[in-house]
């Protein structure tokens, strides 16, 4: 959920780019579909926390713009009253770009999984999931995220990635600074 909104403001160039392994064990790969209308980034965290921990975090919207720093809000539109899906809108801005609105719903399997997909706003393509794995007993939890995103924008290849590898990582890190912050 949190990262959909990265991709709003980039474009992903062909084949693979990498973030090498961070020393909190953060991992990134990002890449393209051949022509070039989406790209998908998978990212993995550990966070010495309980799922449930992890999953208040990523459903509270109030926190996504700390996490993401392109993120200006984050608004939820419509909710389920029993808690299985909502409609959120985020609005970002890079730079000189014009602001980006997204809207997607979430669908809710608590606390293992999130599944998002477009349905309004200025990206055309925005699908994807997070899936809190618990590890340790359930005392720690990896995160895993997908998504499968384009933005309205185009922007030059080497200048996304080199964006992407510096902002995603440090969105998962945000995750779990958000996480350890609430225990």
């Amino acid at each position: 959920m949190r990262l959909t909104i990265l991709l709003a403001v980039l474009i992903l160039a062909p084949g693979p780019a990498w973030a090498a392994p961070t020393a909190g064990g953060i991992q990134v790969e990002i890449t393209s579909d051949p022509g070039g209308a989406s790209g998908l980034i998978r990212g993995s965290v550990d966070i010495q926390a309980t799922p449930e921990q992890v999953w208040d975090v990523l459903i509270d919207c109030g926190v996504a713009p700390r996490m993401v720093a392109r993120l200006k809000s984050c608004r939820i539109l419509e909710r389920d009253p029993q808690g299985r899906w909502d409609i959120r809108e985020h609005i970002s801005r890079a730079g000189p770009l014009p602001s980006v609105r997204s809207v997607f719903r979430s669908d809710y399997d608590p606390p293992r999984r999130i599944q998002f997909r477009r349905t309004g706003g200025e990206v055309k393509v925005l699908e994807g999931e997070w899936r809190l794995i618990p590890l340790a007993g359930g005392t720690q939890t990896r995160v895993l995220y997908e998504s499968r995103a384009s933005t309205p924008f185009a922007i030059p290849p080497p200048i996304a990635r080199m964006i992407l590898r510096h902002d995603v990582p440090e969105a998962l890190a945000a995750l779990r600074r958000e996480v350890m912050a609430r225990r």
